[in-house]
């Protein structure tokens, strides 16, 4: 099977069934593997730089010699078979299903005025404390989640899929994964999370520029704001501590018309960040609905791009 059919069905797969709490999904075992190996790896060299760029390159290898091995041992049984394996492999990486999902049961939350449940389900999507969140705080946080992970589940899956296929996308989800695990900016992760890190600003760069100039167009055909998405995007789009999220952030605010930055808190302590978007309006519990719908149709126009 062509490989653009294989991306196509994957995508299709994830609108219509998302990620299923029963599936065994690759990410939870990398993420599982990854941390397995960190002990041994942190007590095994003594330079901590070294030692996360050891786990990277470790369980790159590994997780692309298990899905390359899959794909070869199904394609002994039948090609029908590869094709399939591939496929579900491909629908793994993606994640629109999920974020809108974990997104608009924020959004209900909200409008059944239980700031509690919101706040516990914003917590799914972001790093930062969410237990004293206000409402605006809380449709923030969701708000730039969507915009950070339309990159981070939508199109760079769909960019290395195209690029090289399965594995490509396999390869992605593994250096996300790192990121997310170890490339934080604290005493523990600070130099063992460097290579995650920097790992992934490499990975996400293309794909995060083309999405951001994605998202102004997405916002015209939804009648939002493309003018002042594209507008913010060159102004803000660097006011963010990632080379890459303050993009898609700053195209969304600039289109929805709000702002995004201000105080978090990250596991009790404080972090500013600076503004990104100009505050035309208070935002809402509505705007979530609004960013989830640029995020489907940026998912949409990039299909029609890569394919």
């Amino acid at each position: 099977m062509r490989l653009e059919y294989q991306i196509l069905i994957a995508i299709i797969l994830d609108f219509v069934i998302g990620d299923p709490r029963w599936f065994p999904h690759p990410v939870k075992l990398i993420g599982r593997f990854a941390l397995f190996m960190e002990t041994p790896l942190r007590k095994a060299l003594r330079n901590q730089r070294l030692a996360g760029t050891m786990i990277v390159a470790l369980v790159a290898a590994v997780t692309l010699l298990c899905a390359y091995g899959l794909i070869l041992v199904a394609g002994l049984i039948h090609p029908l078979a590869a094709d399939i394996v591939s496929i579900v492999m491909l629908y793994t990486t993606f994640a629109a299903r999920d974020l809108a999902g974990h997104s608009m049961d924020v959004y209900w939350e909200l409008k059944n005025d239980n700031l509690a449940a919101a706040r516990r389900n914003a917590s799914l999507l972001v790093g930062r404390d969410t237990e004293h969140l206000d409402e605006g705080e809380v449709v923030r946080a969701t708000l730039e989640s969507v915009a950070e992970n339309t990159v981070d589940g939508v199109t760079a899956p769909l960019f290395f899929a195209v690029i090289a296929g399965p594995l490509g996308a396999i390869l992605y989800k593994v250096v996300n994964t790192l990121d997310s695990t170890f490339g934080y900016k604290n005493e523990r992760y600070r130099e063992f999370g460097w290579a995650s890190a920097r790992t992934d600003d490499f990975a996400n760069y293309i794909p995060a520029r083309l999405t951001a100039l994605l998202i102004p167009v997405a916002a015209a055909i939804l009648g939002f704001k493309p003018l002042d998405a594209f507008r913010i995007l060159f102004r803000d789009g660097r006011n963010h501590p990632s080379p890459n999220s303050g993009l898609a952030e700053a195209a969304v605010a600039g289109a929805l018309g709000v702002q995004f930055g201000g105080l978090n808190y990250y596991f009790g302590r404080p972090s500013e960040r600076p503004a990104i978007g100009d505050p035309l309006r208070i935002m809402n519990r509505q705007d979530i609905v609004r960013a989830i719908s640029l995020m489907f149709a940026v998912l949409i126009l990039s299909a029609v791009l890569f394919l």
